[in-house]
C-alpha cells in the first residue's frame, strides 16, 4: 500500500476519503472492548479499570481499560531489564530492521490507524492521517539516522600503539511517556529513538488515548519485537507514573507534555543519581507580522496553527504581534477566515474543528476566554457548544481575542485551547522583545518579505523552532527530516531537537576504548654456516 507523504497531504483524493470512510466502519465495530496490558509479551489485567470515551460522542465507549498498579511497572521494568542485554547485543542493524518492518506495517494499516485518531482523540481525518504518516516517517528516518551514522561508532587520532574509538552504547531500560494530543505519533518516535539506540522500554500512554497506544505495542510485536522489549502499562500518573520516575532500574525518560509535570519530573527523576531526561514541554507561541507580509498567507498561517487540532498541539500560534499599519485589515480577515471555519464530528469530510479532549480541556479554554475578555477584548468565538449536534462532545468555538494587556497572565499560560491574542506593534524590535517575553520557548513565526527583517527573527528569536512565511502553519506543522522540533527555554530540558539529525543519541552515552598494540617481535638472527658445515653442490 503506497504511504502518504509530506509532500501528497496537500492533495488528497477520493481514493483517500473512500478509504478512510470504509476503516471507520472498521474500527468502529471495535469499539467497546476490555483490553489488558502487555508485559513480558503477555496480556495483564489489574483490579480495576478506566474507561476510555470518543471525546466528539461521550456516550461512545473507546475501550475498558486497565487501571495498573506500582507492582504491575516494577514486573514490567524487570521484564524491560531481562531483555535488554540481548537486545544491545543484537546490534543496531537487527534493530533497524525489526524498526524498518513495524513502519511497513504502519503503512499497511495507515487508514485504521488515522479513523482511530478520529474516533479517540478527535481530530479531523487530514490531520488524522498526517499523524500516521509523520509516525511512519519519524521510524524510517530515526533508522536512517543510526545506519548514516554507522551505529555512532568512529575511529578517533591514533598515538604510537595505541588505537582509539568512541562508540554510543544505550542506557539500558527506558520509560517512555506519551501524550494525548499526538498519541501515535509522539509515541511512535520516543519509542522508536530509544529502541534503535538498544534500549528496553516501559511504555504509559496517556489515559485519555490509552488505544492509540495498544496499537503501537501490537504493531512492534507484530514485527518480531522480542519479548520484553516494549512493555505496555496503563494507570494513572500517581501510581504508573509516579513508579516509573522513582524506581531505580529505570535508566532514562522520554516524556512529552504539561510544563507542570514537566518540570516535576525533572525535579524528581535525578535525586538518586543522575539518568537523561528527555523533556518536552509545550509552549506560548508567537507569530510576527510585518508591513510588507503577504496578507493572504498570514492569515492562513496564523488560523491553521492556532485552531488546527482545536489548538491542543504544543507548537500551536497564541500570540500574534501585527504592525500598527496592517493590524486593521489582518484583524478583520483572520476574524472572517475563524468565524468561517466548519466544526463538527471529526469523522465528517467537512469538519475542520473537531472536539477538544475531555471536560478539563474545556474548563481551561474557558479560564482563557474569561482572562482574556478581562484584560481585552473578545472579537470572535468564546463559546462552549453544547447543543442540538454539540451536545454530546466537547465542542468550543474558535476564538480571537484583541488588545490583551501584554503584561496579563494571558500571555504566560499555555491553555492548550483554540484561542489567540492579537496585538498591535509599531516595530520589528519591539515584536520581537514581546516575543521573547515568554518564559516558553518552542516555535516562533514571522511574514515579511524583507531580507533584513527575516535575518534579524531568526538571529534573535528565543525558539527552537522557527518559521518565515510559512502559510501551511505559522507556528507549527515540522516534519521528520524536514524541519526538527523541540524547544528552548522552559519548552524542553535537552536542547537538542526531535525529528532531527541530534535526537537518537540522547538515547545513548559514549565511552571511549582504546587498544594498545603489541610491539612486532624482532625477527630471529640466524648464524651463518660454518665451513664445515657446507656441502658441495656438483
Amino acid at each position: 500500500m503506497e504511504k502518504i507523504t509530506y509532500a501528497s497531504l496537500g492533495n488528497l483524493g477520493e481514493d483517500f476519503h473512500r478509504a478512510f470512510d470504509a476503516a471507520l466502519v472498521h474500527e468502529r465495530k471495535k469499539l467497546g472492548d476490555a483490553h489488558p496490558m502487555f508485559i513480558n509479551g503477555k496480556p495483564v489485567k489489574a483490579g480495576k479499570t478506566f474507561i476510555d470515551f470518543n471525546p466528539a460522542h461521550r456516550d461512545s465507549v473507546i475501550g475498558k481499560f486497565q487501571s495498573g498498579s506500582r507492582e504491575h511497572v516494577r514486573k514490567a521494568i524487570t521484564a524491560a531489564k531481562n531483555a535488554s542485554p540481548f537486545w544491545q547485543e543484537l546490534g543496531w542493524p537487527a534493530r533497524v530492521n525489526f524498526l524498518r518492518k513495524a513502519a511497513e506495517l504502519m503503512t499497511k494499516h495507515q487508514y485504521e490507524l488515522s479513523a482511530l485518531l478520529t474516533l479517540e482523540v478527535g481530530k479531523n481525518r487530514t490531520e488524522a492521517i498526517a499523524e500516521v504518516s509523520e509516525s511512519i516517517d519519524l521510524i524510517l528516518y530515526y533508522c536512517q539516522q543510526m545506519e548514516s551514522h554507522r551505529g555512532y561508532e568512529m575511529s578517533l587520532s591514533n598515538t604510537g600503539a595505541e588505537r582509539s574509538k568512541t562508540i554510543l552504547k544505550p542506557y539500558g531500560v527506558f520509560a517512555v511517556v506519551s501524550p494525548f494530543n499526538f498519541p501515535l505519533a509522539l509515541a511512535s518516535g520516543m519509542s522508536a529513538a530509544a529502541l534503535i539506540a538498544g534500549n528496553t522500554i516501559v511504555f504509559k500512554p496517556a489515559s485519555d488515548t490509552p488505544l492509540s497506544g495498544l496499537r503501537l505495542y501490537e504493531i512492534l510485536h507484530r514485527a518480531g519485537l522480542p519479548v520484553g522489549v516494549f512493555n505496555y502499562v496503563t494507570g494513572t500518573g500517581g501510581d504508573v507514573g509516579k513508579e516509573l520516575i522513582e524506581n531505580q532500574d529505570i535508566d532514562g525518560m522520554a516524556f512529552t507534555g504539561s510544563r507542570g509535570v514537566g518540570l516535576g519530573i525533572l525535579q524528581s527523576f535525578n535525586q538518586e543519581r543522575p539518568r537523561p531526561c528527555i523533556v518536552e514541554m509545550g509552549g506560548k507561541n508567537p507569530c510576527i507580522v510585518m508591513p510588507t507580509a503577504n496578507l493572504e498567507d498570514a492569515v492562513e498561517g496564523v488560523v491553521r496553527a492556532a485552531f488546527g487540532m482545536g489548538g491542543e498541539k504544543c507548537s500551536a500560534c497564541s500570540r500574534v504581534y501585527v504592525h500598527q499599519s496592517l493590524s486593521k485589515r489582518f484583524v478583520e480577515a483572520l476574524v472572517e477566515k475563524t468565524k468561517a471555519l466548519k466544526i463538527g464530528d471529526p469523522a465528517d469530510r467537512a469538519t475542520f474543528l473537531g472536539p477538544l479532549i475531555n471536560e478539563e480541556a474545556v474548563e481551561k479554554f474557558q479560564n482563557a476566554v474569561k482572562l482574556g475578555k478581562k484584560d481585552g477584548d473578545l472579537i470572535a468565538g468564546g463559546s462552549v457548544l453544547n447543543k442540538g449536534d454539540f451536545a454530546n462532545g466537547y465542542y468550543v468555538e474558535p476564538t480571537v481575542l484583541r488588545n490583551v494587556d501584554n503584561g496579563s497572565k494571558w500571555f504566560d499560560e499555555e491553555f492548550f485551547s483554540p484561542v489567540v491574542a492579537v496585538n498591535d506593534v509599531r516595530s520589528l524590535d519591539e515584536a520581537i522583545k514581546l516575543a521573547n517575553n515568554s518564559r516558553f520557548g518552542l516555535t516562533a513565526g514571522i511574514f515579511t518579505q524583507i531580507e533584513d527583517e527575516q535575518r534579524e527573527f531568526f538571529q534573535c528569536i528565543e525558539a527552537g523552532v522557527a518559521y518565515c512565511n510559512r502559510r501551511g502553519g505559522a507556528t507549527s506543522g515540522a516534519w521528520p527530516g524536514v524541519q526538527s522540533f523541540g524547544g528552548w527555554k522552559n519548552s524542553g530540558s535537552t536542547g537538542k531537537n526531535a525529528l532531527g539529525p541530534h535526537y537518537v543519541p540522547q538515547f545513548m552515552r559514549e565511552q571511549s576504548q582504546t587498544l594498545v598494540m603489541k610491539a612486532a617481535a624482532p625477527a630471529p638472527t640466524v648464524a651463518p654456516p660454518r665451513r664445515a658445515d657446507l656441502v658441495p653442490v656438483l
